[in-house]
């Protein structure tokens, strides 16, 4: 397992977030992607909405997400910890440990970006977002 990253999930405004802590953190963002760009279908609203983006200042990572209506985000359901996997047999151990008494809210998934994925809140109420990006085969 990897590092712990913070996830951000916030109400349509993650571009502003980003600049704004670009400047006051002397960051810059690493990856960013609109629900427009994504194979994803969304609304015409959502279309250039952050659906999802990495931030990093020094060793400080952070990812991002504006949230669509019908999932906005409230103090204290706007953050995850993001555990980034090394191996699918150790992604599956732990996703299975926490699941115990939680919520599932994305069962484990192989997903269009080549990782598998998934996300649950534990029996304490703390968000946990699993990923293990899969190895890029060549063509």
């Amino acid at each position: 397992m990897e590092a712990i990253v913070p996830y951000l999930s916030l109400n349509g405004n993650t571009a502003e977030v980003m600049a704004f802590y670009e400047k006051a953190l002397n960051g810059k963002i690493l990856f960013q992607q609109t629900f427009g760009e994504s194979p994803m279908p969304s609304t015409e609203d959502m279309k250039d909405k952050i659906m999802h983006a990495t931030f990093q200042a020094d060793k400080l990572t952070l990812m991002f997400s504006d949230c669509p209506p019908q999932h906005a985000s409230t103090a204290g359901n706007n953050i995850s910890l993001s555990l980034n996997f090394t191996d699918v047999e150790s992604i599956e151990k732990t996703f299975a440990a926490l699941s115990e008494g939680a919520t599932i809210t994305m069962a484990l998934q192989d997903t269009f970006w080549g990782a598998r994925f998934g996300m649950l809140t534990d029996k304490f109420g703390i968000n946990w977002m699993f990923n293990h990006d899969k190895e890029k085969k060549d063509n």
